[in-house]
């Protein structure tokens, strides 16, 4: 089963306020009970819709008028851009979770994995700090950097890890599923980076632990955003890193 019909079905809907897509990153106001939240979601394109001057977001202009729901259903489209958008949107209306620490995922698997082989799904700027933490750790990417391997690698590798880290963006690209499916039986994995949707229902699914981000303060992140602002750049203003991990009992949220 496809990782966000555990999510959606469980969101209320909202009146959509904004969408700001910026350079790296997407930003989606709502707004429900007179209270407004953002969701951040990484920006990403295909390559092919550019070439053959496909619109990568298909409703541009109008998205306002659609309600938060149906936005958030946007995250099933052939297009990446359109999915970040209904990632950030998911993101905007999941209820913020319990049981959560303002941890960094790189300080979370930096605890976990002293004595562990990682798997790392993304190149992320703590690689480098990371490798002198942890026992083993490979790192799997698209456009692969130095020392990192290719992301067909991941049947060979993938299943020797003993941890299973995994960037949300495989969530817009749709590459999640593939990856997750390759974990060796009592791998605990992670989904981790800002785009990060944390419901704790994805605790059901299989996920151990979820990192990511809350937005807490949108007039601050809103204009970094748009004007093609890194997470670096953003994270020290209005932004909280968080990490969740599994616990016993999960509450299924119900559409009030």
């Amino acid at each position: 089963m496809n990782i966000f019909n555990y999510i959606l079905p469980s969101l209320p809907d909202g009146k959509v306020v904004s969408v700001n897509i910026g350079l790296f990153w997407t930003a989606v106001v709502v707004e429900r009970n007179g209270i407004q939240r953002c969701g951040l979601s990484a920006t990403l394109t295909n390559p092919e819709f550019e070439n053959a001057r496909i619109p990568a977001v298909e409703k541009a202009g109008r998205l306002e008028e659609m309600s938060a729901l149906n936005l958030a259903s946007w995250v099933f489209s052939k297009s990446y851009t359109e999915a970040g958008v209904g990632l950030a949107a998911i993101n905007a209306l999941i209820p913020p979770i319990d049981h959560s620490s303002n941890l960094a995922a790189e300080d979370f698997i930096a605890q976990q994995g002293h004595d562990k082989q990682i798997a790392l799904i993304g190149h992320f700027p703590f690689v480098p700090r990371l490798k002198e933490q942890v026992k083993k750790l490979w790192v799997l990417e698209l456009n692969p950097q130095e020392g990192d391997l290719p992301a067909s690698d991941a049947p060979e590798v993938i299943p020797q890890a003993d941890i299973l880290a995994v960037t949300a963006t495989t969530l817009i690209n749709h590459t999640f599923e593939n990856i997750f499916n390759l974990r060796k039986p009592g791998a605990k994995v992670l989904l981790i980076g800002p785009s990060t949707p944390l419901s704790p229902l994805l605790f059901q699914y299989g996920i151990d632990v979820l990192s990511g981000c809350l937005v807490e303060d949108p007039q601050k992140v809103l204009p970094l955003v748009c004007q093609g602002a890194t997470f670096r750049q953003i994270r020290n203003h209005g932004v909280r890193l968080i990490t969740a991990e599994a616990y016993s009992t999960v509450t299924v949220m119900e559409n009030p």
